[in-house]
């Protein structure tokens, strides 16, 4: 990985993947999104707008970039609408994963799974069908299970209505 990524991608993997426990990447917390957001909220910007390209050269910090996008953007804004903003850049950067095989070369599941869940995310029925044997196969049962949720939110709705007061809509 080029040193100029390696810096601050490590940082943001090992923010979410070891200083951080996994009942915290889904649990709303005032003051996590308050650190996300002092620790992280620039660079996530950056990345909304198009920035970091050169992280998607690597897997590691094109994971990182994922985050970013993804996760972060989440919790840094969240019940607003730039909480979303990072969704089409990281379903295609889960995409470049799948064809690079980066996720199937990728031995942690929870990093796997941080691959994939762009694309639980995405208000796109086919995104979201074509996600839930990849979650089975590369993840676990419970993740596919969200995922098989939210393709009956999507048939139903034909969006995510939890989303309709931060999208105005």
């Amino acid at each position: 990985m080029p040193a100029d990524n390696s810096n601050q991608s490590r940082e943001i993997l090992n923010f979410w993947f070891n200083e951080s426990k996994p009942w915290q990447w889904f649990r709303r917390s005032d003051a996590r999104d308050l650190q996300l957001r002092h620790r992280f909220g620039a660079l996530s910007e950056t990345a909304q707008s198009g920035g970091l390209k050169h992280w998607e050269d690597h897997f590691e910090s094109a994971l990182a970039l994922v985050l970013l996008l993804d996760q972060f953007s989440r919790q840094i804004w969240r019940d607003e609408a730039q909480a979303f903003n990072g969704d089409a850049r990281a379903q295609q950067l889960s995409d470049l994963a799948l064809k690079k095989g980066w996720l199937q070369q990728e031995p942690l599941k929870a990093r796997r799974q941080f691959w994939l869940m762009p694309q639980l995310h995405a208000e796109c029925l086919i995104r979201v069908e074509r996600v839930i044997p990849l979650m089975e196969q590369w993840v676990d049962q419970a993740t596919a299970d969200v995922a098989r949720r939210n393709r009956e939110c999507l048939l139903r709705h034909g969006r995510y209505p939890w989303r309709d007061a931060a999208l105005g809509r």
